[in-house]
């Protein structure tokens, strides 16, 4: 079986616009960033990822796990206690993602500067 046995009607023919989809929100990537160090329990994702609603942390959380990127383990205690960590696939998102943020670290500022400027000239 491969990837040409499944229909996906709703899904984009382009895999480079596919991928963009999957880490352009920032819930993808603070969560990334969270479970790059190991696992985490969900509580503890709620906790660290500021801002994050619990909805929006369930849909993120099931969608990386439905892209094979995250793993979800419950364990049998009451009540269950779940645990994510990233897959093999998921890590290899990581080294992107730090390039990302070091070339926004970078030139961030630079970006607010042409926005400033652009406004300014286009009221």
């Amino acid at each position: 079986m491969d990837i040409h046995d499944f229909p996906y009607e709703n899904e984009s023919p382009c895999h480079y616009r596919r991928a963009l989809e999957v880490v352009s929100s920032k819930w993808t990537v603070l969560v990334f960033y969270e479970l790059e160090d190991g696992k985490k329990r969900y509580s503890d994702l709620k906790r660290r990822v500021e801002g994050v609603t619990q909805k929006m942390l369930t849909q993120t959380l099931r969608q990386l796990e439905r892209d094979g990127l995250v793993l979800r383990h419950v364990y049998p205690t009451v009540p269950p206690t779940v645990e994510y960590s990233l897959t093999p696939l998921g890590e290899s998102l990581i080294e992107p993602m730090r390039t990302l943020h070091r070339w926004t670290e970078a030139h961030y500022d630079q970006v607010l500067l042409a926005r400033k400027a652009f406004d300014r000239d286009n009221p």
